[in-house]
């Protein structure tokens, strides 16, 4: 399986990210990532960046009916249960309903599934031990959409139902025969609410038929951001709201069963983030229901008592790491199988004693390792369960639709679903399943692809950017992890880190800027060579202090497109005569400081890193000139690093502005080193937008490349020592002495201005037409007699003060 990735840069209007620069006072990387995700227009940014959005839980069809036949039940005293599930999800809706529904005063018991005897969802056996039970009144929280046979057992019974949920109905359409409430049915304005979120609508809806504060259902907020996050639903629109509202409830919570669980975490509340739920809250409240009941976590979330919060808390991690130990031990033996069946386009793998709880997590990682969808089965006796994780480019719902034959049943979505299937037909599934997968997948689609949001420079790498970023949490499912692209950057001071040299910690170095990274699962990383560098940007806290790091994700050799030269000529003879036949330089006054003012209507960059600024222009998707001052030098620099632009000099430009016609960004990577090549941009200014790159490096080869240019003395004696020793040569001989050593070229117009020069003062004779050349009896004479020699030697001493009014731009 290749190694290959494929960086996914999504083309980026550089109109829309300056507006929101303007408009909105946001960083050039920030506008990036906000244009990027679709938020290119100021007022969705602005309102995208508050998370202030909020809906009438009216405006979800049924909320009313649904409220007010709980209600009845509550005043009549009824006995009511809520059926949540066995996922974070499901614990959390069921916590807030039922500590809604107390608050009210009803007689309210939960009740939640177990993975292994009941399954998802509302479940037939489950409906008849509730009217055994005497029920009057059952609310699903996070299921039943799908369980239309059930919940017409319970109305059968004589219990009345009401069902929230946030699943898909079934395929055919039929829907309960009860009230629901269910964001994605009726054209709520947020369809993507998780089922602890619908519960929290559930709540408000309550009180206010109750004549209470609708207020009062935010103190649930934590457990609603809890959900979200674990649930893995888009933060977008009221999401973003509720997660970032509730993660300050989180910090804030009363909940015996939170802290505690905090505590044992070691999340500091002050700091808990979204990734602290992800990786360190969730894993262990889903703990108990992955391995064996779910009733544990969801009394941690009820229970008042901070002693038996501290002993679920601690029950809880001690599950999970048994769901840690199982999920490895069944990790190695799936990857066993991955190496014993080779290179495939998709797995089906199974195993004797794997815990169903936890196959999905190891299908989840070894779909992600080696990019390909994966069916875990965990057999028992006959049968096995089967969980599945996909790729983008597969449906994994239809693969299994394809295999359907040898199945006993099946469902699930596009990247997730599940199965259970006959231990003898496990071959045939996969053998199915495979060829489906080799049916439908082409080599491209099994190339892991690397999302970038932002093309950045080294400047940018700062303690200011790190903070900004985070006004676009919560990060999540819809709203990633902000990726960034450092092109043509290195990697330094390489070192281990952590036991084993699992991890890495190194230098980036960009632009002449140097950035603290960290690469964890890298037990190396490529120094001392151009690679592109994907890495996330965080706020890092040690030992009371907050800095910068990057988060490595990848470090690849560059592999750049084409850089396409124009207006340069690439034969000597073409120079030369150009430099016979064209007008002498005319000297121009230099004002102090001409140079380092800003063109009128340029954007200054300057100081950045050439790669970043230039990078994150070819990545628009726009057109991209790039003026130096030497294209050739330039053009062998540049091209194993960045490539997708195309490549002139100052002196080309000058001579043919129309170069730029057709582009819609002029980088200006070395200074002008004339009047004229300044006025030649400003003038560009009303059609393109012209960026201002160049930094000490490059002001420094600016002044080398124009002293070579215009400083003829040493060019003079050699090329007229070589021409000597061809009097009278013409055609591919005299070619050769023109240019020079291989190893060491002249540069061409400095050859054309050279010999211009000779021909001025009768030193050599120069037929254009046949191409021949006469060098007369050697002949004191003063170089100042030709003005040629006269007039570069002006326009040298021009660009020198020129090139030295520029204030040294920070390193």
């Amino acid at each position: 399986m290749a190694d290959a990735v494929h960086l996914d840069i999504p083309a980026c209007d550089m109109d829309a990210v300056h507006r929101l620069e303007a408009e909105l006072g946001v960083s050039h990387p920030v506008a990036q990532v906000l244009v990027r995700r679709g938020l290119g227009v100021p007022a969705d940014a602005r309102a995208w960046l508050a998370a202030d959005a909020a809906h009438d839980p009216f405006l979800i069809a049924g909320m009313r009916d649904a409220c007010e036949l709980v209600l009845a039940h509550v005043a009549r005293g009824s006995r009511i249960v809520v059926h949540g599930d066995y996922d974070v999800d499901g614990v959390c809706s069921t916590a807030i309903l039922v500590s809604a529904l107390r608050r009210l005063g009803a007689d309210v018991k939960p009740v939640l599934p177990s993975r292994t005897e009941d399954g998802y969802g509302l479940a037939r056996a489950t409906v008849d031990r509730l009217a055994e039970r005497g029920t009057d009144l059952l609310i699903t929280a996070d299921c039943a959409i799908t369980a239309v046979d059930e919940v017409a057992a319970a109305r059968a019974a004589g219990i009345d139902v009401v069902v929230t949920d946030h699943h898909q109905p079934r395929a055919d359409g039929v829907l309960p025969d009860a009230p629901i409430v269910h964001p994605g049915l009726g054209g709520y304005p947020c369809p993507e609410l998780c089922a602890g979120a619908v519960a929290h609508k559930v709540v408000a809806a309550l009180l206010t038929l109750a004549g209470e504060d609708p207020a009062g259902a935010d103190r649930d907020l934590d457990l609603v951001a809890l959900a979200t996050v674990a649930d893995c639903v888009p933060l977008v629109d009221e999401n973003r709201r509720l997660v970032r509202a509730g993660l300050r409830a989180l910090a804030a919570t009363d909940r015996p069963g939170l802290r505690a669980l905090m505590r044992v975490t070691k999340v500091d509340p002050a700091s808990v983030d979204a990734r602290a739920i992800g990786f360190r809250l969730a894993p262990r409240l889903n703990a108990a229901g992955r391995m064996y009941r779910a009733d544990a976590a969801l009394e941690l979330l009820l229970t008042e008592d901070g002693e038996r919060a501290t002993t679920v808390a601690e029950e809880l991690d001690r599950i999970n790491g048994e769901r840690r130990h199982a999920e490895q031990r069944i990790l190695f033996e799936a990857e066993a199988q991955v190496r014993e069946l080779g290179d495939r386009r998709a797995y089906v793998l199974w195993g004797e004693g794997w815990h169903k709880g936890v196959i999905g997590i190891v299908a989840s990682r070894i779909a992600e390792r080696h990019h390909r969808p994966v069916v875990l089965v965990a057999v028992d006796g006959e049968t096995g369960t089967g969980s599945g994780r996909s790729i983008p480019a597969f449906d994994l719902l239809g693969g299994l639709e394809a295999s359907r034959e040898h199945l006993l049943r099946h469902g699930g979505h596009r990247a997730a679903a599940g199965c259970e299937v006959a231990a003898t037909a496990l071959p045939a599934f996969r053998a199915a399943f495979e060829a489906h997968a080799a049916s439908v997948l082409t080599d491209e689609d099994l190339v892991p692809r690397e999302r970038v949001d932002a093309v950045v420079a080294g400047d940018e790498l700062g303690l200011a950017l790190a903070e900004e970023l985070q006004l676009l949490e919560p990060l999540g499912m819809g709203n990633p992890v902000v990726r960034l692209l450092l092109p043509g950057a290195r990697l330094a001071d390489a070192r281990p880190l952590g036991e084993g040299g699992k991890h890495t910690r190194c230098t980036v170095v960009s632009g002449g800027y140097r950035a603290a990274a960290v690469g964890f699962g890298m037990g190396s990383v490529p120094c001392d060579e151009p690679v592109d560098v994907v890495a996330e940007l965080e706020l890092h806290t040690w030992r009371g202090t907050v800095e910068p790091r990057l988060l490595l994700r990848r470090a690849t050799p560059c592999q750049p497109g084409a850089v396409t030269p124009l207006g340069e000529p690439r034969e000597v003879w073409e120079a030369v005569v150009a430099e016979l036949s064209g007008e002498l330089p005319v000297a121009v006054p230099v004002a102090g400081g001409e140079v380092d003012a800003p063109l009128r209507g340029a954007r200054d960059r300057r100081g950045g890193g050439i790669a970043g600024v230039l990078g994150a222009l070819v990545h628009s998707g726009d057109p991209v000139l790039a003026v130096v001052a030497d294209a050739q030098l330039r053009e062998r620099h540049l091209r194993p690093l960045l490539g997708g632009f195309s490549l002139c000099s100052h002196d080309a430009l000058a001579a043919a502005p129309g170069l730029a016609d057709g582009m819609t960004h002029v980088v200006v990577i070395d200074p002008p080193a004339t009047p004229r090549h300044r006025a030649t941009l400003e003038a560009l200014t009303v059609r393109q937008m012209v960026h201002l790159a160049w930094g000490p490096a490059e002001l420094t080869f600016a002044v080398r490349i124009h002293e070579r240019e215009y400083d003829l003395r040493a060019p003079l004696t050699a090329l007229y020592r070589d021409l000597r020793a061809l009097d009278g040569a013409g055609g591919e001989e005299l070619e050769a002495a023109l240019r020079g050593d291989p190893q060491a070229p002249r540069s061409p117009q400095v050859t054309g201005r050279a010999l211009r020069v000779l021909t001025e003062l009768g030193l050599v004779s120069l037929d254009l037409e046949t191409r021949t050349l006469m060098v007369p009896p050697a002949q004191r004479t003063e170089l100042e007699r030709s003005a040629a020699f006269r007039a570069y030697t002006q326009q040298l001493e021009d660009g020198r003060a020129f090139l030295s009014s520029a204030t040294a731009v920070a390193a």
